[in-house]
């Protein structure tokens, strides 16, 4: 039987890696989660219904860090002691600033002129960036390039940041 203590990874018998098979994840889950809902303990005495809660409880955010590309990454270094240090660590490479600064120049511009179209496209760009970086990140992770999957990550957070910045420009432009 696995631990509490055990890895997210342990805890669906899944292999530690950054490359995932979101279909035996899915399973694994349902059949953890079969075995641990509180509904079956629902007869049980207090200290089982608890324990059976803890394991509802950690199976579910397991399962919601392995499904999350950045979340299942930053974990993944959790395990090998590295920290990605997002609040402290805002150094990135000098053309990943520069592309920072065109997305945000890119936002501005758009919103000004209310030109969803622009933020559309930037949208897009910004999907495609971060589809790009993924695999990269997987590449770092899986040989074992810790510091710069680190930076990849951090990297990673700040286009989510600004893709969620760009999505609600538009929702504001079209209401």
């Amino acid at each position: 039987m696995v631990s509490l203590k055990d890895s997210h990874f342990d805890l669906f018998h899944l292999p530690a890696q950054f490359a995932l098979d979101e279909t035996a994840l899915d399973s694994a889950y349902r059949t953890v989660q079969t075995q641990v809902h509180p509904d079956r303990f629902a007869a049980a005495g207090d200290a089982q219904k608890r324990i059976a809660m803890q394991w509802a409880t950690r199976a579910n955010e397991a399962y919601r860090t392995l499904r999350d590309p950045l979340k299942r990454a930053t974990y993944l270094l959790s395990l090998r002691g590295v920290d990605i240090g997002a609040e402290n660590n805002t150094a990135m490479e000098p053309a990943f600033l520069m592309q920072q600064m065109e997305w945000r120049e890119g936002i501005e511009d758009a919103a000004a002129a209310r030109n969803v179209d622009a933020l559309d496209a930037l949208l897009a760009e910004l999907r495609d960036e971060k589809r790009v970086r993924l695999e990269r990140l997987g590449t770092l992770l899986d040989s074992a390039a810790d510091q710069a999957a680190a930076e990849a990550v951090r990297q990673l957070m700040f286009i989510e940041r600004v893709a969620s910045e760009v999505g609600a420009q538009i929702e504001r432009l079209e209401t």
